[in-house]
């Protein structure tokens, strides 16, 4: 009697995804005429072949090749035992009959990308398979979480791999990359080689926001750090143009922008944007103390960011590889050319040890960094100041003022910090009518919305100061306009 047929032993009869043939004529090819090996060496590794003697086969090759030596049937045999077969063959009569049913040397890459793919798919089947063992076994101490964290950052890895593009190229081809990439930056707003921020004195101290840069804006609470960094967001968004010739993930100007808000809501940070925008204040849209002109103004405000590329996620209490894997997501998903934290010390790291805050804010750092890098996007992640500030007369921060300073300052390409005079100078108003009080008031009058950005780290270039306007009401930051009489009238 015949059992019924098991889809589960159909499953596991499957073969994996594989073209013998082709990895036959690929070798023949490359034995036949060397030159084929550097249409494929810049891709294709041993790994990506299937049979384990066609591995064999092209590792010798590609070392003799490699070590300005003529790969051939010959050559290569000698690099097999006396006694060893392949497919039931003498070595020397495989090889030779790879060489005689060889594919043209102009086949070679397609053949080459086309064993790559498949080898992409056996990858796929193996982090699947990995998938449903670690499920079913996973100790006690990895939660789900945990593993599908790592499902998506091997799936990302594998995604970004196998570029073409790698490898020596020509000076000449040099030159016109230098000269497309100058063309871009005159293109883009400000004539930048990075992202505009959306505040020019900024942009020509920085050169815009350049992508793998890990930025850390700092400042004491009130100084408008959540501000700043969402009027720079908000900027990049408004000015995003995909790229002219469809490249996902490119943009011509602007960009995709992802902004975790650890702090504030969706809500509270849709408000600050929605107050910049309108000009109308922050706390009468929460109150909803406005009239129908400003309500109407408040709607085409909302209108008109209304598809703009900025993604939100407000979840709090994330880790840093939490945080990587959803960037990751949408980096493929939507498009990613800035990502936002708000703010450092409220993400934790793995958690797996006991250790102290200051090794948990390294891990944290060292990650942000490793992410920008891999994503190829600026990252700008806004950290605390220690309370040392407020001891000293000149409030001006320094390097030596981040909490755990250490690994935030060295990890780094950019530190920034934000700072308002006129919120210390507020607090210390004298007896009205003194000499003292008049001097305060002048003092008011110069600082009065102005606000610093200090670098005190670029890695690739200046430090300095830029002075911006702010304007608290709305939460908006803007390029500080100087009413210099002399200037613009000379009579």
């Amino acid at each position: 009697m015949n059992k019924p047929l098991d889809h589960t032993h159909l499953e596991m009869a499957r073969t994996a995804p594989q073209n013998t043939e082709i990895e036959q004529q690929l070798l023949g090819a490359i034995l036949v005429n060397n030159e084929a090996f550097y249409r494929v060496s810049d891709f294709l590794k041993i790994e990506h072949f299937f049979v384990e003697p066609h591995r064999k086969v092209y590792d010798i090759t590609s070392k003799l090749i490699r070590a300005g030596k003529v790969a051939t049937p010959l050559t290569v045999k000698t690099f097999f035992g006396a006694d060893e077969t392949i497919a039931d063959l003498a070595v020397v009569e495989y090889l030779g009959r790879l060489a005689a049913n060889a594919t043209t040397i102009i086949n070679a890459e397609d053949y080459g990308r086309t064993l790559f793919d498949l080898a992409l798919r056996r990858s796929l089947i193996t982090i699947g398979e990995d998938m449903v063992n670690e499920a079913y076994d996973a100790p006690p101490e990895t939660t789900p979480r945990t593993q599908i964290e790592g499902v998506e950052k091997r799936l990302y890895e594998l995604a970004e791999t196998g570029r073409f593009d790698q490898g020596f190229v020509g000076f000449g081809d040099a030159l016109t990359a230098a000269v497309d990439m100058a063309a871009a930056a005159y293109d883009r707003a400000g004539g930048l080689s990075g992202i505009a921020t959306g505040l020019s004195d900024l942009d020509r101290l920085m050169g815009g926001l350049q992508r793998s840069d890990l930025i850390i804006l700092a400042g004491r609470p009130a100084m408008g750090k959540t501000s700043l960094v969402t009027n720079i967001g908000f900027a990049v968004a408004r000015n995003f143009k995909p790229s002219p010739e469809g490249l996902a993930g490119k943009s011509a100007d602007g960009g995709v922008v992802g902004f975790f808000s650890l702090e504030m809501s969706y809500e509270q940070l849709a408000t600050r944007i929605l107050a910049e925008q309108s000009g109308i204040s922050s706390s009468h849209i929460r109150r909803g103390s406005i009239d129908e002109s400003q309500f109407h103004d408040l709607v085409e405000a909302a209108k008109a960011m209304q598809t703009l590329p900025f993604y939100i996620d407000q979840t709090g209490g994330i880790t840093v590889g939490q945080l990587a894997a959803r960037a990751r997501r949408l980096k493929r998903q939507k498009g990613l050319d800035l990502l936002i934290v708000d703010y450092l010390q409220l993400l934790s790291g793995s958690g797996k040890t006991n250790a102290s805050r200051v090794n948990e804010i390294t891990e944290i750092t060292t990650g942000l960094k490793a992410l920008a890098k891999e994503l190829e996007v600026p990252i700008i992640a806004l950290s605390q100041l220690s309370r040392q500030v407020e001891a000293r007369d000149d409030k001006r921060p320094q390097l030596a003022d981040l909490r755990e300073s250490g690994s935030i300052e060295q990890d780094a390409d950019v530190v920034m910090f934000v700072f308002r005079e006129e919120y210390y100078l507020q607090s210390r108003k004298p007896a009205e009518g003194t000499q003292e009080f008049f001097e305060w008031e002048a003092k008011m009058e110069a600082v009065h919305g102005v606000a610093e950005v200090i670098i005190g780290k670029q890695r690739h270039g200046p430090t300095g100061t830029v002075k911006l306007q702010f304007e608290a009401e709305v939460t908006r930051f803007s390029n500080l306009v100087i009413d210099d009489q002399s200037a613009s009238d000379p009579f």
